[in-house]
């Protein structure tokens, strides 16, 4: 496998940043929120207990189940209020998700013996992939069967990000209306957590196994931790 030679920055790595509330009169459109919310998210690499597996699939999965559990209690908790109040929480239901899915693609990372090479553009990718394709066409370049990952600037990321809020906050009304029909749409809001955690955690296998070699364009062998 090839992975980005780049660290992750140390001050990035040591700030931990708020879910944003949503406020009606912030001045902000459902877009930009969502866009400081991914970069926020993604801007930070977390630490990890995980070390290399003797059998890292094996592990990964355990890791993905776990997680995508605790993502479906975290997302139909939120989801409970009806009404107007329901809506308000869309936002930090996102965060709350897209923190414990950022946890496990740092885990899964470990599993694989390969954390300490995350970047945010590797973070980035496996928490959108699967929702906004056509956005990560910017991060990733094809050579020949390959497909990597580059390191792009903060700039190119806000960019990206930005594409990726409008991709969202596009899908976010019809997920609104369950937020008018209590425990129903709880439910239907946990199940699509824990499928969208699913996601997160096979795009994140495949891209540290090597299935999908992911590299900057100066690409290097991974070393290799444990």
């Amino acid at each position: 496998m090839r992975i980005s030679r780049t660290m992750p920055d140390k001050d990035n790595k040591s700030r931990q940043v708020p879910a944003r509330r949503v406020d009606g009169d912030d001045g902000r459109s459902l877009g930009e929120r969502l866009t400081r919310t991914i970069l926020d998210i993604a801007g930070r690499i977390p630490e990890t207990g995980e070390h290399k597996a003797s059998g890292p699939h094996e592990r990964a999965r355990a890791i993905a189940a776990a997680a995508a559990n605790k993502a479906a209690l975290a997302a139909g908790t939120l989801a409970l209020p009806p009404g107007p109040l329901g809506w308000l929480t869309i936002i930090p239901e996102l965060a709350a998700i897209w923190r414990i899915q950022r946890q496990m693609v740092a885990d899964i990372a470990g599993a694989f013996g390969v954390s300490a090479e995350l970047t945010r553009s590797h973070m980035l990718y496996c928490l959108f992939r699967h929702a906004a394709a056509q956005a990560m066409r910017d991060v990733t370049v094809q050579v020949g069967a390959r497909l990597l990952i580059q390191d792009v600037p903060l700039r190119a990321l806000d960019k990206i990000a930005a594409k990726i809020g409008v991709n969202l906050s596009k899908r976010l009304a019809g997920r609104g209306i369950a937020r008018w029909l209590p425990v129903i749409g709880a439910l239907g809001v946990a199940g699509y957590a824990y499928y969208d955690t699913g996601q997160v955690a096979r795009t994140a296998i495949a891209l540290f196994s090597g299935e999908e070699a992911p590299s900057k364009r100066r690409a290097s062998r991974v070393r290799r931790i444990g």
